[in-house]
């Protein structure tokens, strides 16, 4: 299965548009056939991705990922839809379920009732792109017919979550077309994730889901530095409560020892175990990303895989 990449804007960028489409640009003339896309309180996401899906005809993108709040879905749903007219198909909406904190500091506020909101939220996407029509009252979402909310070359929608828990999980088997867990090693994977959201999709009729896993990757010869590099740049997960249950899931003892670090052909092997544990789609995010020349060192790896 193909190996993707997450693309970070050059902080030193005059244009960030500009700056991401040239580097997907490149990464596709390298053998990379799938990008991602971080949404931040700066740039958007889904407008990234469909500007560089338009410039860069043939290559996939997506988001990795959207949080849902404070999002409405349909909002989310005409933004997906006229990401993926851009691409012409070539679009992922991937969603995550946020985090309050980063939620009350940005916002204001944060949402509570997660795994009820992610089910509604999805609940309106899936009609909305199944059928082009929705009529939905909710517990925490609403959404009523009477408004177009089809975009003529918008569908089908690829949605994948970043689901890692087990409602999270069950939710996303049940309505979306599979998951994007970061930080979830091979244990979890193969013992945990894989089983949960393949039954859930199975119990609800649905096609077997993707794992499309997203691995913290650099290319080092000097192991020691790299590692303490990894944990510099992911001790602000183990801060985080459902990082804390995944990283302890996988019996390591740091976020750091989940990072695929080494030689090119080592940080392969390590990509892998991903695949074998049953991933279906690997994705390289560089943790050295603003050294533009260190993170294009992984687009060759991603075009083997």
């Amino acid at each position: 299965m193909p190996g993707g990449i997450v693309l970070f804007p050059n902080p030193r960028a005059i244009n960030v548009v500009d700056d991401v489409i040239a580097q997907a640009s490149r990464a596709y003339c390298s053998g990379v056939r799938q990008i991602w896309l971080g949404q931040q309180f700066d740039h958007d996401a889904i407008a990234l991705a469909a500007l560089v899906g338009a410039a860069v005809p043939g290559l996939g993108v997506g988001t990795a990922v959207v949080p849902i709040n404070p999002r409405h879905p349909l909002i989310v749903a005409s933004l997906a839809q006229t990401a993926q007219a851009a691409s012409h198909g070539n679009f992922s909406l991937g969603l995550g379920l946020g985090a309050h904190e980063p939620e009350r500091r940005g916002f204001g506020t944060s949402w509570p009732n997660t795994i009820t909101r992610l089910r509604e939220h999805l609940t309106v996407l899936r009609s909305i792109f199944d059928t082009g029509a929705v009529d939905f009252s909710g517990n925490e979402i609403s959404a009523q017919p009477g408004w177009p909310v089809r975009v003529a070359g918008g569908t089908p929608v690829p949605v994948y979550v970043g689901a890692m828990g087990p409602k999270a999980l069950q939710v996303t088997g049940e309505l979306a077309d599979g998951t994007l867990p970061y930080l979830a090693g091979p244990r979890t994977i193969a013992e945990f994730i894989e089983p949960a959201i393949a039954k859930s999709a199975t119990c609800a009729g649905r096609s077997k889901p993707r794992i499309i896993a997203q691995v913290p990757t650099l290319v080092s010869d000097d192991i020691d530095a790299a590692r303490n590099f990894a944990r510099e740049q992911l001790s602000f997960y183990e801060t985080i409560p459902s990082y804390q249950k995944v990283i302890a899931r996988e019996g390591v003892a740091s976020a750091a020892d989940l990072a695929a670090v080494g030689s090119a052909e080592s940080v392969r092997r390590q990509l892998q175990s991903y695949l074998d544990a049953g991933a279906t789609d690997v994705v390289l995010s560089a943790l050295a990303w603003t050294d533009v020349a260190v993170a294009e060192e992984l687009w060759s790896v991603a075009a083997s895989l």
